[in-house]
């Protein structure tokens, strides 16, 4: 259907050829074109239970990476592999109906995600102008075990601020702190089966410190409270409702002025453990909107509230009423700071029914 074919697009799997709208699904391949300048992270990829939904011809890969160093990616990958890359986002975007935006996905840490991730950025703002260009850059955190990160963040932000139309920043050492309070939390509370705290721990995929196997699952774990943000970011375009919005209306709404293009994004509940009460109850409408105010559920470090917002995007999904968002936007206004007291707000309320969608994020 219509909302499934934003990401997706229906390929014969015989002839590998495009079927259009409404085509029985013979097989769904990722409207996505995957870039890295090494070969084991995409093999693996493609080797995993993700594997198929991925086209084979859009993979562009090297052998031995770029030294975790910016310069590297940008200056020497970057024009050695530009014509393919090229093609294969000429490929893609033929395959389009309506071309709406280009979403970019990296991070800033290694010298691939930096330097090449921007490069490529770059390219589209050259070769696509009229087209929006979302970007979600993943920083590295402070204990980060590559000495050269701090450098290629600093040279990446230089080519984000000049081609990105909006950026979306996520900080591996925030989302590292709130899979550690969940894990806390799930350690506390005792499991309602007759088990104790690790069973409550296991059952809300919290993270714990430890081993190579301990240290892979908190990984796992910070990709996926990215890949829920994201998830709940792009429902509207992949679903039907009443209040739907795109990213080009996230663009226009969020962004005041050209060069306050990055947005700091939150997620409430940041767990299934912390959708429900003390007493097991569900989260209540109030106290979302609470936490996704609250500088413990930001995917970049900072308090907001300390300061004053611009703009503000409330994204609800779920049996929410309309009466009850705009309740909570005219509550937080009159709120004892005045981080939104100056705010017009212009609330777009995502109200469906809640509904499971899986999506991988690798940064």
């Amino acid at each position: 259907d219509e909302p499934l074919s934003s990401f997706f697009r229906n390929e014969d799997v015989r002839t590998r050829q495009n079927l259009g709208i409404g085509s029985p699904v013979s097989g769904l391949k990722a409207r996505a074109v995957l870039i890295d300048t090494e070969c084991g992270v995409l093999n693996s990829l493609m080797s995993g239970p993700l594997g198929d939904i991925f086209d084979s011809r859009q993979l562009i890969s090297d052998q031995y990476g770029a030294g975790n160093n910016w310069a590297q990616g940008h200056m020497e990958y970057g024009p050695k592999y530009r014509d393919t890359i090229l093609e294969s986002i000429r490929h893609t975007v033929e395959y389009c109906d309506s071309l709406q935006s280009f979403f970019l996905v990296h991070s800033l840490g290694g010298g691939t995600g930096s330097g090449l991730g921007t490069y490529v950025l770059s390219l589209l703002a050259d070769h696509y102008p009229d087209v929006y260009r979302f970007t979600t850059s993943v920083f590295p955190s402070e204990d980060d075990d590559v000495v050269t990160s701090p450098y290629n963040s600093v040279l990446a932000l230089k080519q984000l601020s000049e081609y990105a139309d909006c950026v979306l920043p996520i900080e591996n050492q925030a989302l590292a702190d709130i899979c550690r309070r969940v894990s806390q939390k799930a350690q506390e509370k005792p499991s309602r089966a007759g088990g104790g705290g690790a069973d409550a721990a296991h059952q809300s995929g919290a993270v714990t410190a430890g081993g190579g196997a301990s240290r892979s699952k908190s990984f796992d774990e910070m990709n996926n409270i990215a890949a829920h943000m994201l998830t709940h970011l792009t429902a509207s375009m992949r679903f039907e409702g009443s209040l739907n919005v795109d990213l080009n209306e996230v663009t226009m709404n969020l962004v005041p002025f050209p060069n306050l293009k990055f947005l700091m994004s939150s997620v409430s509940p940041v767990s299934a453990l912390h959708a429900r009460g003390a007493d097991g109850t569900s989260f209540s409408v109030d106290a979302m909107f609470s936490e996704a105010v609250h500088k413990d559920n930001q995917l970049m470090r900072g308090d907001p509230r300390s300061s004053t917002y611009l703009a503000c995007a409330l994204l609800a999904r779920g049996d929410v009423a309309i009466s009850d968002m705009h309740r909570n936007v005219e509550r937080l206004k009159k709120g004892p700071d005045n981080s939104l007291l100056w705010l017009r707000v212009r609330v777009q309320a995502l109200v469906r029914l809640w509904m499971r969608v899986h999506m991988c994020v690798f940064v």
